[in-house]
């Protein structure tokens, strides 16, 4: 029994208690903002289970008893047992596809008696520990063969596949941000690069369709431009082949001013044969340049300008014919491109009244008229920010913004601090996430990004949410309780040696 108490008092001192604080706030937070966004007239009671609060502040106690249960556990059963736990969460996600119900066109949901869960919600944290078990292998370097890439990607991939089947793709996307903690195990900063490039082409050239420039839409035109540039950029840049990008730098120039001055001339050139010469001229010369200065770099970059006019001839297909209508809708009114204000764009347009209404200090507790009557759906699930940003103005929207800041901020340092491989990687596979959900759920609320179903952690309604980031964050808490005794432990032991030696 002693031994017990003085492992609990112990693991008391290792825990990072500036990290349970700022959850706490959260959360707490979170269940008075869902009070404030669901409040009824009639039944003004925060704690009756009636109301969205009360059924919160169930969750909210029941993932206060799973974070203790969680710390209690051995850490060393979750680097044991992290394929196994994801190999569950697998079947259960595969399970999910053929019996959920279908709740607003989507699977994702498994009714158990009064409640319901998410599995992709737990899904996170499982993924994060089987990634974390694949980098803390031995001798395991992600860049030492392929097959290390295609293992990582697989244990991304295959939950995101499952999800996408539920019909639930703002889950799914949510895993993406596992690339983050790639790139901080030594992936190339050219597949950050390329997804970013991936994301202007996209939007350029959708949005972009109405001006026509030599024949084809100047998105098009813009896109081509963009491929140009960051063939040069690479060239001089990640090839370090100053003179070759020189060259390539004044064939695009000068190729650009010949087609400008024979439309101005009156002279008709179809664009698109155009462009694709002069590129393909460019990827020639680059390729020739390769047989004299054998490099990898160069047919990566000549390869790079391939792909990307690939991508570019893809895009109409997959918007036209790969979304569906309801997501062609939104990426059109986040766009700008349509305005839609009755249908998709509602729910944006009335949230982004709602903040703009709050001003500085917001109206009050209780005071929204937006949310009060109800003008913005779903604002205690996904639309919660809109909630704090007309009842506590830009103060207090600022306010949960440094929290969250404060809170990830935390995990990283709590990562560049861990021992080990495993420890470290899973505790930015935590801060991925956070930065992820919250990054896109605000980007949504206030219209920067298309509609995609984005929880706000810690303060959107909903248990599955709130207790799969509980489990990511306990887990990351106990492995670094464990980790700071044992360095704790270590270094009173090498002071003892030292004044024994003495």
């Amino acid at each position: 029994m002693e031994s017990r108490n003085t492992n609990a008092s112990s693991l008391l001192r290792g825990l990072d208690w500036p990290t349970v604080i700022i959850y706490v706030l959260l959360v707490l937070c979170g269940v008075v903002s869902i009070y404030a966004a669901s409040y009824d007239f009639d039944n003004a009671s925060m704690f009756s289970f009636d109301e969205f609060s009360g059924k919160q502040l169930r969750w909210v106690g029941l993932a206060f008893l799973a974070g203790a249960m969680i710390m209690l556990i051995d850490f060393r059963v979750y680097e044991a047992y992290a394929y196994p736990i994801y190999g569950v969460v697998i079947l259960l996600l595969i399970v999910t596809i053929f019996i959920a119900p279908d709740i607003k066109g989507s699977r994702s949901w498994l009714v158990l008696g009064p409640m319901s869960l998410q599995p992709a919600e737990f899904g996170k944290f499982a993924t994060a520990l089987a990634l974390a078990k694949l980098f803390s292998s031995y001798n395991f370097s992600l860049n030492a063969s392929a097959s290390n890439y295609l293992k990582a990607l697989l244990i991304i991939f295959l939950p995101i596949f499952l999800i996408l089947a539920q019909k639930e793709t703002g889950s799914a996307l949510a895993y993406l941000a596992l690339f983050f903690v790639l790139y901080r195990e030594g992936m190339s900063g050219l597949v950050l690069t390329a997804a970013l490039a991936t994301v202007v082409f996209f939007v350029t050239t959708i949005k972009y369709t109405e001006t026509l420039v030599l024949g084809i839409p100047s998105g098009e035109v813009a896109v081509f431009v963009m491929i140009e540039a960051g063939l040069v950029a690479m060239l001089a840049i990640y090839c370090k082949l100053q003179t070759v990008a020189r060259n390539v730098l004044v064939w695009f120039t000068a190729t650009g001013i010949l087609a400008w001055l024979l439309a101005v001339c009156g002279v008709v050139i179809p664009g698109l044969v155009f462009f694709l010469t002069v590129i393909g001229a460019a990827i020639g010369y680059i390729l020739f340049q390769a047989l004299r200065i054998p490099q990898r770099e160069i047919f990566v970059t000549a390869g790079a300008a391939v792909l990307s006019i690939c991508f570019l001839f893809s895009v109409n297909k997959v918007f036209n014919d790969v979304l569906q209508p309801h997501q062609q809708q939104r990426i059109k009114v986040s766009l700008g491109i349509e305005e839609d204000l009755r249908g998709a764009g509602y729910n944006v347009n009335q949230s982004k009244i709602a903040i703009g209404s709050g001003g500085t200090f917001g109206k009050g507790f209780l005071n929204g008229t937006q949310t009060k009557l109800k003008y913005v759906p779903e604002q205690h699930t996904d639309f919660i920010f809109c909630t704090i940003g007309e009842e506590e103005g830009f103060l207090g929207s600022a306010v949960v913004l440094l929290l969250f800041l404060a809170l990830i901020l935390r995990i990283i340092s709590i990562a560049e601090r861990q021992p080990t491989t495993f420890g470290r990687v899973y505790a930015y596979c935590v801060a991925s996430y956070l930065i992820f959900h919250i990054a896109i759920n605000i980007g949504m609320v206030i219209g920067l990004c298309p509609v995609i179903g984005i929880p706000l952690p810690f303060f959107s309604y909903g248990g599955s949410s709130l207790w799969g980031f509980t489990f990511l964050l306990f887990i990351l808490l106990r492995i670094d309780a464990a980790n700071t005794l044992s360095i704790d432990r270590q270094r009173r032991l090498f002071q003892d040696c030292r004044v024994g030696c003495a």
